[in-house]
């Protein structure tokens, strides 16, 4: 056999295999290449929206009617916890640019303590801001805790099908000593 036959092959095949390599190493690259873009782009979306929900409402510079919802059942560590309804609230009345307040209920009632916190909380706002109504809009239910809350405001007002459930107890003077009459 000619040794200058078999080194010709051999070069072949060595120029073969490292030509695979760079193309791997280039394919490598590129990947790299579109899943940090990728991940950069994911990344910038994702701050964007982390940055809307830093918003500050002060920033509104003209007269407008603040929004407060409660929605929910009013307990403490709920979206309608008084807490949370009374920070927004104070937030509302304290608003220069604020004319109007509107508390928008959609609970099914809760707790007791809960909701007199909140009552009482409307009923002092309403006497340190008495230029500044509040009013209750009932969106869809409006019970219990919910109506206890309402009534606080200077006018209930609901949308059309809203359910309101007021339970009123009245003590009645029974008159036990006669026997009724009832027909058989």
């Amino acid at each position: 056999m000619d040794p200058s036959k078999s080194d010709w092959e051999r070069e072949a095949l060595v120029e073969l295999a490292g030509a695979g390599l760079k193309e791997q190493r280039k394919a490598r690259r590129w990947g790299i290449f579109f899943k940090l873009l990728g991940f950069a782009y994911l990344l910038l979306v994702l701050i964007s929206v982390m940055g809307v929900q830093d918003v500050q409402f002060e920033s509104i510079n003209e007269p407008h009617t603040a929004l407060v919802d409660l929605k929910g059942i009013i307990a403490d560590g709920q979206s309608a916890s008084a807490d949370n309804v009374v920070a927004g609230l104070r937030d509302a009345f304290e608003s220069e640019m604020a004319v109007a307040v509107i508390l928008r209920i959609n609970s099914p009632g809760g707790s007791p303590v809960q909701s007199a916190y909140v009552n009482n909380e409307i009923t002092r706002l309403r006497g340190i801001y008495p230029s500044k109504p509040i009013y209750a809009v009932i969106s869809d239910v409006c019970a219990s805790g919910g109506y206890y809350v309402a009534v606080a405001t200077n006018k209930n007002m609901q949308m059309n099908l809203a359910l309101w459930a007021l339970l009123e107890f009245e003590w009645m003077d029974l008159d036990l000593s006669t026997p009724s009459r009832s027909s058989v």
